[in-house]
């Protein structure tokens, strides 16, 4: 019996110079974008000096970029499909521009914030066109396993350097130099774009869904500020209410997708085998990769007592790691299942080494987080190209920001449940006598100490260190563990899916069984 849906077995063509040439000019504003989630590292000071912010808007010139970016992504993804992807990713481009020089020449505290929100809208329009176009370009799936592997070493190295670029400028130059450093980026993608990138969208859109924007945001945003304040805040009746209403307008959401002609979100995407497995298994990566981050970086400041630069630098060590392994998880040949599976082990045997990291670990900790990045770009790797070569091109916007928007819910979840276990150890180490904002963080712990006499703060000091060590241990454990079962969970979900390429609406994956019977 003949497959109705199949497709010919003739090799895709192969990309060439032009294609590769392109994806290099389509990683510049990528890094850009990761960057600016950390840029402000090391500006916030100066910018508080200069423009003299309440406490309240200086927490939004920091976070606005982030939340700004996660609640639109859907709408971009699915935007890019409708008008072009390339005409999206030029449009964001000069917007991402145009802010940055705002931002950079900002005099007040809320023309930042504007700067920072038109950033975020920016950034939005950015990540998923660029994964879009490299669906686009490389329909060979050994090659876009490639381009693949290379847009998430970027996107991870990105976030880092992004604090030290920030050091590096605001140490030579002024807070402003910060954003100014995005405009020679923008104008070549917006001089090459064109001449390089080729043009792609859904021929048969449909109408867009106006009503969709809004419950999309109401649904991402309460739900990644309640999971972030968790992470710093620790548990408050206030942010689990603001993840409830979050979780409530997503069920409207989902509600609306099913049931409306033209939907934002296309329910198909998620009939066939692979995508789903990959957006939830692409979220447990996150959630371990940004919950590595919240404590490496305390660890080195405030644990080893290194300035926020050293720190930064220290920091970059563990993205060598991600080098390697991005360019060995595009490989082919070798089982996904198996592929997968392997780098969420590798992963939990970083967080492994961070279960028996002391006070004075250095290398250890830095070691288990490079060995967790490398293991989780083999997962975020492998689930990119699986999740896009489960959709046919017309809807690679869509799907691109719905993982994407998965991976911001996977990280703040993994901040929030992390630093939750951490926190609870913390407190419950410090002395029951300890004033009362050493037993809330760390750098309230040893600020205190700093203004005790002689042992009395030496001796806060050092339990204050311990008992976060032990709470860094205690989230390790868990983390481990967690991944641990991800692993079972990929071998068990992936074992049986193979990608095939697709023909207009037709769903790529199918599992061995459905084969047989074609």
């Amino acid at each position: 019996m003949t497959n109705p849906t199949s497709t010919t077995t003739d090799p895709a063509p192969l990309a060439g110079r032009r294609e590769w040439f392109a994806t290099g000019v389509l990683m510049l504003p990528l890094l850009l974008v990761s960057m600016d989630v950390s840029v402000l590292y090391f500006a916030i000071p100066d910018i508080s000096a200069d423009l003299e912010p309440s406490g309240t808007q200086q927490l939004w010139i920091f976070d606005m970029y982030a939340f700004v970016l996660a609640g639109l992504l859907m709408t971009m993804g699915s935007l890019g499909d409708h008008i072009g992807r390339r005409r999206l990713l030029l449009f964001g481009a000069a917007a991402f521009g145009a802010a940055s020089l705002v931002a950079a020449y900002a005099n007040s505290a809320e023309m930042l914030i504007a700067a920072r929100a038109v950033l975020g809208i920016g950034g939005a329009t950015l990540m998923p066109s660029t994964l879009a176009l490299i669906r686009t370009m490389f329909t060979d799936q050994a090659q876009r396993a490639k381009a693949i592997g290379l847009w998430s070493g970027v996107m991870t190295a990105g976030v880092a350097l992004g604090s030290v670029m920030s050091g590096f400028l605001v140490q030579h130059f002024w807070w402003g130099s910060v954003f100014l450093v995005n405009l020679p980026a923008m104008v070549l993608l917006l001089i090459l774009g064109p001449i390089l990138l080729p043009e792609s969208k859904n021929p048969a859109p449909g109408g867009f869904d106006l009503l969709s924007v809004p419950l999309s945001m109401a649904a991402v945003l309460p739900v990644i500020y309640g999971l972030k304040e968790i992470s710093s805040e620790g548990w408050n009746v206030r942010y689990a209410m603001s993840v409830t209403v979050g979780l409530l307008f997503a069920a409207l959401f989902v509600h609306r997708q099913r049931t409306t002609a033209s939907p934002m979100i296309s329910p198909e995407l998620f009939r066939g085998r692979g995508f789903a497995p990959a957006v939830s298994l692409n979220l447990l990566s996150m959630f371990a990769m940004m919950g590595s981050a919240y404590f490496t970086t305390q660890y080195l400041q405030s644990v080893l007592g290194k300035s926020s630069m050293e720190a930064a630098l220290w920091g970059l060590l563990p993205s060598t790691l991600v080098g390697i392994a991005a360019p060995v998880a595009a490989q082919r040949g070798a089982n996904r299942a198996h592929v997968v599976a392997g780098g969420f082990v590798v992963a939990a045997c970083g967080y492994g080494m961070l279960t028996v990291a002391g006070t004075d670990s250095l290398w250890l900790v830095l070691g288990g987080a490079a060995v967790i990045a490398s293991g989780i770009v083999v997962v975020m790797s492998q689930m990119m190209d699986l999740a896009l070569g489960t959709v046919p091109v017309e809807k690679a916007g869509t799907a691109s920001s719905v993982l994407e928007t998965g991976a911001e819910f996977g990280g703040a979840l993994g901040m929030a449940v992390l630093g939750s276990i951490g926190t609870a150890v913390y407190r419950d180490g410090i002395p029951a006598s300890a004033p009362g904002p050493a037993h809330e963080t760390l750098g309230g712990a040893l600020a205190v100490a700093g203004q005790m006499p002689g042992r009395a703060g030496e001796a806060l000091a050092t339990a204050a260190r311990e008992a976060f060590t032990n709470g860094m241990q205690a989230a390790a454990i868990a983390a481990t563990v967690l991944l641990l079962g991800a692993a079972v969970l990929a071998s068990a979900t992936l074992r049986r899916v193979r990608v095939r390429e697709v023909k207009a609406t037709e769903c790529a994956c199918e599992s061995d069984s459905e084969k047989a019977l074609a």
